[in-house]
């Protein structure tokens, strides 16, 4: 089983991929929560060198308040992450696959609201 969704966007640089992303998921209904620019941190705390690598924390705010009426501790699982990677052939965009990662909590109903997810995350992805 895999716990992602990926795209490679061939000779489309981690700027302009970023700009695809975050309009292909607001296009779905999410907005971004949390930003991590992997490359910039690694470099500041431990003076690592490394190719573009960005987190970006998407939430679907109808999708979130559902799941968390659903069952309350499922924040601990959210936002949903989507990467943004750097390699020599362009940009991998990767979204997390929420029916993965919510897998090891028995709820059926929370199951098919992160199925719901998932559908919205991957057509996003698709559509960067």
């Amino acid at each position: 089983m895999s716990y992602t969704h990926d795209r490679l966007l061939h000779g489309v640089t981690i700027d302009q991929a970023d700009e695809r992303v975050r309009a292909a998921l607001a296009d779905a209904g999410f907005g971004i929560l949390t930003e991590i620019d992997v490359q910039a941190t690694m470099k500041k705390k431990i003076d690592a060198d490394m190719a573009g690598y960005r987190i970006l924390g998407a939430c679907n705010p109808k999708m979130a308040y559902e799941a968390i009426g659903l069952e309350p501790r499922v924040g601990a699982m959210l936002p949903c992450n989507v990467i943004l990677r750097e390699t020599a052939e362009g940009t991998e965009v990767s979204a997390i696959d929420p029916m993965a990662s919510m897998a090891s909590i028995e709820n059926e109903a929370l199951h098919s609201v992160a199925g719901s997810v998932r559908d919205l995350l991957i057509a996003a992805v698709d559509a960067a």
